[in-house]
């Protein structure tokens, strides 16, 4: 049998009530079936779907209230409509407390039949639909991967999914318990959001907040709190809907290129992993050897160790060894007592000391002299040294960070430098790039290095022109950032507009662009793209009033070059 949008069932003894009622519901469009039985109108159900049943509440030799219990055993979601020739209270309350829709007394007034059963057809679509919007609200509410949390008109917890007893640590024992009384061990943003929302009745929204939870667990949620209001209008609760972001953030951060860390500038692919190597030791108190050529950040690459890591509240003390003789830079690393050489009026306390706790760096370690090396090593090995003129060792507690632009490899294999002292200090090396080889982070560095020199020397410059980009571009850079840095600080105190150009840029810096040959002018992809856009005052700046090598660089003759001055 099919199943009909809106099929009924009629259960009556009598073969003519049966007939009658059944011919009456037809006429009206009803798909109706007729059985005589208890026993029928079960088979019935267990065949076929019924949104209503007619069940005559005296059967041969069965009790209709018994079909009632079945019914909603079978299919709950059937109307019932119970009838009798005899009509008694208890019977018709019984049926009503089993789920019956109403009670109807024989004969059954066709008007009374027809519109009983339009109601009762039309309650039961309501109901269906009610309970099939529950079912979407409910899948939603318990699938999805927000934590979801409700709470009454009253401020009480009324409702919460998966997610909020998985995140939150929600028990159905809150269940009815005052909201703001609940402590889950967090701060609680989330209730107070939905207090919010529900006594202002509008929505309340947090954006990543930190959520710190019992199990000592931080996570970054995002909470949007909103009341809830009845189609009258009535405020009947609040929802919150809390999103869990926390691998959204982290994966964020970790994709993000990052242009600044710690002073150092840099999005190209080997600052990057100049950045991830940095985060990766400093936390950890291993020795650092810092190899980079003169201008490429040493320094800074030390600093940026030392207060990205643990030790970043501790000193940070710096050392230059190329700087000082032997005598004072023993002195200035280990200290002296009175009277230890001649001058020494007063104890002094040394660098290593000073940096106790916190982290050394020595600068340009490869000039050091053999007997300094040797008392570094002593500090290296057993963390501790004696002051000039004193016997007593000093236990100290120091990481070491040390740079040179030397080869010490090739100073060990010369007899200049210890190899032990190589093995102690190298024990993770870190190698900065040339400003030539991290091109793409030209134009980073000189939007920075411009603010800087608008703070130090009072000047507004926004930019530098293409030509001198493109300048840029082609130089070579042998001393790294400070040379850029230089170039820039130079151009500013000439330039007179908010523009730095060609004319601001330092001669020294122009002829070394002219050296290029015109092969390389020719060939090169970034000094092709210099001839087309240079003007012939650029060119010649450029060449030093050199007309035939102007004239190569705009990629015309040397006469048309004559011809142009002329009509100046």
């Amino acid at each position: 049998m099919g199943i009909s949008e809106q099929n009924i069932l009629l259960v009556d003894d009598e073969d003519g009530i049966r007939f009658t009622l059944s011919s009456l519901l037809k006429k009206e469009g009803f798909q109706v079936d007729a059985v005589g039985s208890r026993t029928d109108a079960i088979a019935c159900f267990q065949s076929a779907y019924y949104d209503l049943a007619f069940v005559d509440i005296m059967l041969a030799g069965e009790n209709g209230i018994d079909l009632l219990r079945d019914i909603k055993t079978i299919s709950p979601a059937t109307q019932v409509i119970m009838f009798s020739g005899r009509p008694e209270v208890a019977s018709a309350a019984e049926a009503v407390r089993l789920g019956a829709f109403d009670y109807l007394t024989k004969p059954v007034r066709y008007e009374t039949l027809i519109a009983v059963t339009r109601h009762a057809i039309s309650v039961k679509k309501l109901r269906d639909e009610q309970e099939k919007y529950r079912a979407n609200l409910d899948a939603i509410f318990h699938t999805v991967s927000d934590s979801i949390i409700m709470v009454d008109r009253d401020g009480r917890l009324a409702q919460f999914n998966a997610m909020a007893e998985h995140h939150c640590g929600y028990q159905d024992n809150l269940i009815g318990v005052d909201a703001l009384s609940i402590n889950m061990g967090c701060g609680g943003v989330c209730r107070n959001a939905l207090m919010e929302a529900l006594r202002t009745k509008s929505s309340k929204e947090h954006r990543r907040i930190e959520c710190h939870s019992r199990d000592g667990r931080t996570r970054i949620f995002s909470i949007n709190a909103n009341p809830v209001t009845e189609p009258d209008g009535t405020v009947s609760g609040a929802v919150a809907v809390l999103r869990d972001e926390t691998h959204l953030v982290a994966l964020e951060r970790t994709l993000q290129k990052r242009s600044q860390f710690h002073g150092l500038i840099g999005s190209s692919e080997p600052m990057q992993k100049v950045f991830t190597l940095i985060e990766a030791l400093a936390d950890v108190p291993t020795t650092v050897l810092i190899n980079g050529e003169s201008g490429t950040g040493k320094e800074l690459v030390a600093a940026a160790l030392h207060y990205s890591g643990v030790r970043s509240g501790k000193p940070f003390v710096k050392v230059n060894c190329s700087a000082l003789s032997e005598p004072l830079l023993e002195s200035e690393l280990f200290g002296h007592v009175r009277g230890a050489f001649t001058g020494a009026i007063s104890d002094k306390i040394g660098r290593f000391q000073k940096a106790n706790g916190g982290t050394l760096f020595l600068d340009e370690i490869g000039d050091i002299s053999p007997a300094i090396q040797m008392r570094l090593l002593r500090v290296l090995q057993e963390s501790e040294f004696e002051r000039v003129g004193e016997s007593t060792p000093i236990k100290v507690d120091v990481r070491i960070i040390a740079a040179t632009n030397q080869n010490l490899a090739e100073k060990v294999s010369q007899g200049s430098f210890r190899q032990d002292l190589l093995y102690r200090l190298n024990v993770v090396r870190l190698v900065l790039p040339l400003l030539k080889e991290r091109s793409d982070d030209l134009a980073l560095l000189v939007s920075h290095l411009i603010v800087k020199c608008n703070g130090r020397l009072k000047r507004e410059i926004k930019n530098i022109s293409n030509d001198v980009f493109k300048i840029f571009r082609a130089h070579n850079w042998p001393g790294n950032v400070r040379e850029l840095e230089h170039v820039i600080e130079h151009a500013s105190i000439l330039c007179r507009s908010d523009i730095i150009s060609v004319q601001d840029l330092p001669q020294d810096l122009l002829d070394s662009v002219k050296t290029f040959s015109k092969p390389d002018l020719l060939t090169d992809p970034v000094n092709q793209s210099l001839k087309p856009d240079l003007t012939l005052e650029e060119a010649l700046a450029i060449s030093n009033g050199n007309k035939t090598r102007a004239a190569s660089l705009l990629g015309i003759s040397r006469r048309t070059i004559y011809r142009h001055l002329e009509e100046l």
